[in-house]
């Protein structure tokens, strides 16, 4: 009986075990050690799960017994019996086919509600495929070709800081999406990343960093990157804030990875606030209206009562919403401050002033307020990247696209007050380059942010800003005096205008001018800073050199551009892995994953 008992208790008590409910913890990693962000962590059989954090950490309630199941683009799928409370940490290696991966499609805002619970997964998991939704919309990008310095001796652009492009790129090829050629925006994609710049010296609001070297896709051709780094200022010291959210609650807002994921984000920036910082909402769908009245920043509690409320639902009257944000903006502006309207949609107008025309006069003439724009894009399927980026352009502002939580916390709290703490706008370039030893150049990418070379002494155009702390990094590919290229075309001699090159005996290979205004400022100020010639191996130069141009080399493949020999992953793998450095974020990192995983 005493034998009977014993066996009974022992029954029970694994049968308790088996049923007991335990919060599993732990982290996942690549090959290399290196988190990985956005792994689907599903308990087998069923639709509760989670995803890892941007340490690659999870937390997921399970019961003693159950599966788990690790998945992740490009890798080979895990799973991992949950026996007690220990850490279940996960190391995952590539080898799975792009192909042959299921994507699960559950939302980032809901991930990052469920800490402590298991989320719900929609029962309808999409297998990848390589089409890219129909109803996006992208400017078309003509690739800058090589231009003859003896007839075009100058070349002139705006900076760019925006970052949409590369937060783009990565969502689609975590959905196994095909990328459309004109999504793809080299610039953006390179200046997605920090680079480590050195601070600027004296009184200057940015420094100057320049390179060359051989280039890593072509023999015969030369690579030079040309770098600025904004002064950082540190958040306690940036001046008080007046920023208006004006957030779309149409009905094309309504899911999870829009308004759900907006409303997630927003708790991110909050908890960023100060006392000084002011918070109005404004939000518009069949008409525009406030829903929070200026608030400062410590009464968060208020702040976020108003968020949670929001609903979607009806059309899109994106213009009356703007010249609603714009006034309030006006009405409560600090003088000295950061004045700011922080719109967030997934873009699609449909009511109103619709066109990107239309929204560009507007904003053109909203802007003179001394009030900037920061464009927030949401959400996939009717995505309308190219209003977006009219918006941002046009409002002295930027454009920041956010497929997770990790990007909202990035955009909204690592980096934002840094973003909107302007330390110098209206940022072009000019080089000049020596036609002794330079035959020919291009510039890589910043397609739309070409300006006429008189537009560079002409204060009246508008260019780009510059925020404290950011980074811009700038390509060109040259090819030297006396190589023969199948890039360049045959033009014939000029007939009124000479083009000898003169016996100067300058090492310099360009010279390259900034010009910028302060903040407040209607008159430009001029850096101006020399390149010597090098035949520098790049594999000799720096990490930051190294990473960027793998990144730009990975455009152009994306791009399937007609100026590089060669279009085998391996190549910019190798070079990514080359210029990681210490990568304490892991965003260096996840290029290399993702590179690896686009078929």
């Amino acid at each position: 009986m005493k034998t009977f008992a014993t066996l009974i208790c022992v029954v029970m008590t694994a049968v308790t075990l088996q049923a007991q409910e335990i919060t599993v913890t732990g982290t996942v990693t690549d090959e290399s050690n290196i988190p990985l962000i956005g792994v689907n962590v599903v308990i087998t059989g069923s639709s509760n799960g989670t995803q890892t954090d941007f340490n690659g950490k999870y937390e997921l309630k399970a019961k003693i017994g159950q599966k788990l199941k690790f998945s992740y683009v490009g890798y080979e799928t895990v799973e991992r019996k949950v026996k007690d409370k220990k850490p279940m940490n996960v190391q995952m290696h590539t080898g799975a086919q792009l192909e042959s991966v299921v994507v699960t499609a559950y939302d980032a805002s809901q991930i990052m509600r469920s800490k402590v619970s298991g989320v719900p997964i929609p029962r309808s998991p999409y297998p990848v495929n390589n089409q890219v939704s129909s109803n996006e919309s992208y400017d078309k990008i003509e690739e800058n070709i090589f231009k003859m310095v003896t007839t075009a001796p100058l070349s002139t652009f705006s900076i760019d800081v925006d970052k949409a492009g590369y937060s783009n790129i990565r969502r689609m090829i975590n959905h196994g999406q095909k990328i459309p050629k004109d999504a793809v925006k080299i610039e953006e994609m390179i200046n997605y990343f920090s680079y480590n710049y050195p601070q600027p010296k004296r009184n200057e609001p940015f420094s100057i960093i320049t390179e060359v070297a051989n280039s890593p896709w072509n023999t015969n051709t030369k690579l030079v990157k040309i770098g600025l780094k904004g002064k950082d200022i540190a958040t306690e010291n940036t001046p008080a804030s007046n920023l208006v959210f004006l957030l779309d609650v149409s009905g094309s807002m309504n899911s999870e990875n829009k308004l759900g994921l907006l409303k997630s984000a927003m708790e991110v920036l909050v908890d960023k606030l100060r006392e000084e910082d002011k918070v109005s909402i404004v939000v518009y769908a069949g008409a525009a209206g406030t829903v929070l009245e200026p608030t400062n920043g410590n009464n968060k509690e208020k702040i976020m009562e108003a968020i949670d409320k929001l609903r979607a639902g009806g059309s899109t009257a994106g213009g009356e919403g703007i010249k609603l944000a714009y006034k309030i903006a006006e009405e409560n502006f600090i003088k000295d401050g950061n004045n700011r309207v922080i719109l967030a949609t997934d873009g699609d107008f449909n009511v109103g002033a619709s066109s990107d025309r239309a929204m560009e006069d507007l904003i053109e003439e909203k802007r003179e307020s001394g009030v900037f724009l920061t464009c927030l894009g949401f959400g996939m399927g009717n995505y309308k990247d190219s209003k977006m980026e009219t918006l941002a352009d046009k409002g002295n502002g930027n454009h920041a696209y956010i497929d997770t939580m990790q990007e909202a916390k990035k955009v909204l709290g690592t980096e934002f007050f840094g973003t909107i703490y302007t330390i110098a706008k209206d940022v072009k370039l000019q080089v000049e380059f020596n036609p002794k030893k330079v035959q020919a150049y291009r510039l890589i990418g910043y397609e739309n942010r070409l300006l006429n070379d008189e537009d560079f002494n002409d204060d009246t155009k508008d260019a780009g800003e510059l925020g404290s702390g950011h980074t811009v990094t700038a390509l060109y590919e040259l090819i030297p005096v006396g190589v023969k290229s199948e890039y360049l075309k045959d033009i014939d001699d000029l007939k009124y205008t000479n083009t000898k090159i003169s016996n100067s005996k300058t090492d310099e290979l360009l010279t390259v001018k900034f010009r910028y205004k302060e903040p407040d400022g209607d008159k430009s100020k001029l850096i101006v800073k020399t390149l010597k010639d090098s035949n520098a191996d790049i594999k000799k130069t720096s990490e930051d050199f190294q990473f960027s141009a793998a990144v730009a080399l990975f455009g152009q493949q994306l791009r399937d551009s007609e100026f590089i020999s060669t279009k085998n992953r391996a190549d910019v793998i190798q070079l990514a892995q080359a210029g990681r450095g210490i990568d304490k974020e892991g965003y260096r990192a996840e290029f290399i994953r993702l590179v690896k995983s686009y078929k």
